[in-house]
């Protein structure tokens, strides 16, 4: 007893020593634009590179990658509040759907037609999107994936996310933007939303505001886009069964997370609480997508991840360019 409860300590414990680290060096001017999620994993596959994880801790590794991982997802309601997505407007929400669809369709399309297996395309398009490993999460157990599906995408998207975010700083004074529509180009078009708020410094407090509230309106819709990928993927045409119509059971996680997000948006529970809810929600989520990352075989993300590399890449120049002129030209700006 004493040492199964010690082994599952280590693999618990492990991932939690690596995203502590990542916590600790987000901080740091540089990392803080890869964020929190992203170093977590990335530290992951790194400990996995240079050192063997003990093959005792792997039933904790995979309790963290898999249950740590829902119970985070649910507490990250807390950041949802549904009185901001209604102030933001119909224009916001309407820019959300657009580019959520178009890239969902634009990036899965390619990565099938480059060959990539159905369910790393869905994932990493998903990731690309809506809202980045989160996403990713949540999405994986409509379409059991593998623990290696999620973390090439979760990394395909964090790479992808980075690099645009300081192509973004970078052409903030050329863009021609006011400092709410950058905020909003920046909020419909990134990945993470670490990635949103470092991207949007440049457009000043307003921008960084507006920023979240349209990238929220993202993380909202992505309940209902889980759900229809569940639909897509998991419904049968088994003989007898044609009448029947299938079924789709709510994942518990998302009900969690809805409900969160309920709780938040009534204000029931102090801000200071909140904040400390939100806080340990990211530290959930990051010992799972250390654990993902401490699972990773370096030379099968070598031979199947740049496929969906190229398909996420490509669909997020895409993506950039729909969200610019939909916000400049559009009419989906202020």
């Amino acid at each position: 007893m004493k040492e199964k409860l010690f082994n599952w300590s280590m693999g618990m414990g492990i991932p939690l020593a690596i995203a502590l680290f990542a916590k600790l060096i987000s901080t740091l001017p540089f990392f803080k634009i890869m964020g929190f999620l992203v170093l977590a994993i990335l530290l992951g596959m790194l400990w996995s590179g240079l050192f063997k994880v003990p093959a005792r801790a792997e039933a904790g590794i995979q309790f963290t990658s898999k249950r740590i991982l829902r119970v985070g997802i649910i507490l990250l309601g807390m950041r949802l509040n549904f009185i901001d997505l209604i102030n933001a407007g119909p224009k916001i929400f309407t820019l959300s759907v657009i580019d959520i669809l178009f890239a969902l369709f634009i990036v899965y399309a390619l990565a099938r037609w480059m060959g990539v297996d159905k369910k790393l395309g869905i994932l990493t398009a998903s990731g690309t999107a809506i809202c980045g490993a989160a996403a990713i999460a949540a999405i994986a157990p409509q379409v059991k994936a593998k623990d290696q599906e999620i973390a090439i995408s979760v990394t395909i998207v964090a790479i992808l996310g980075t690099f645009f975010t300081l192509i973004y700083t970078f052409l903030f004074p050329y863009l021609g933007l006011s400092d709410l529509n950058y905020g909003v180009f920046s909020g419909a078009t990134l990945h993470e939303i670490a990635h949103v708020m470092a991207a949007a410094v440049p457009g000043g407090n307003s921008a960084i505001d507006e920023a979240i509230i349209v990238k929220l309106s993202r993380v909202a819709l992505l309940v209902p886009i889980a759900m229809g990928i569940y639909y897509l993927f998991n419904k049968t045409k088994a003989s007898g069964e044609e009448n029947k119509g299938p079924t789709i059971p709510v994942p518990w996680f998302i009900v969690g997370f809805l409900l969160a997000s309920g709780v938040n948006t009534l204000q029931v529970i102090p801000q200071p609480l909140t904040q400390f809810i939100i806080t340990v929600a990211y530290l959930l989520i990051a010992m799972a997508m250390a654990a993902l990352g401490l699972g990773i075989n370096i030379t099968l993300f070598k031979k199947i991840g740049y496929k969906p590399f190229i398909a996420a890449f490509i669909g997020s120049i895409l993506l950039s360019i729909l969200g610019y002129v939909l916000v400049q030209y559009g009419g989906m700006g202020y």
